[in-house]
């Protein structure tokens, strides 16, 4: 896992900017994993990020994506490799919502979905 990859999603594909009038989504497993790496001292400087990330997220108009049971089922059926189950539950995501990832993460292109950075 190289750099900063627990970005908001943002939709960019012509079906989700039908339904969500092209309001960025964020994933609360992305403040999971943030806030998981911070207590393991992996995020050291995360702390302010933490405490302000609901005030900050609705002051740029992003909108909660929550999990389904369609996710969940994706997350854990995508072949490959790829361990890390944040980051599996970002790919299912944006497969089953049609949405692209804002990611640094080269290991993403090889499941079929939009990665902007």
């Amino acid at each position: 896992m190289g750099g900063w990859r627990c970005a908001p999603v943002v939709g960019r594909t012509p079906r989700h900017r039908r339904r969500s009038q092209h309001r960025p989504r964020e994933r609360g497993q992305s403040a999971w994993e943030i806030a998981t790496k911070h207590r393991l001292g992996k995020l050291g400087t995360a702390g302010p990020l933490l405490d302000r990330l609901l005030d900050y997220l609705a002051d740029q108009g992003f909108v909660e994506l929550g999990v389904s049971i369609r996710h969940g089922h994706r997350a854990g059926a995508l072949p490959g490799p790829h361990r890390d189950p944040f980051d599996r539950m970002l790919l299912a995501q944006a497969q089953v919502e049609g949405l692209a990832l804002v990611s640094n993460e080269a290991a993403f292109d090889r499941y079929g979905v939009e990665r902007l950075w």
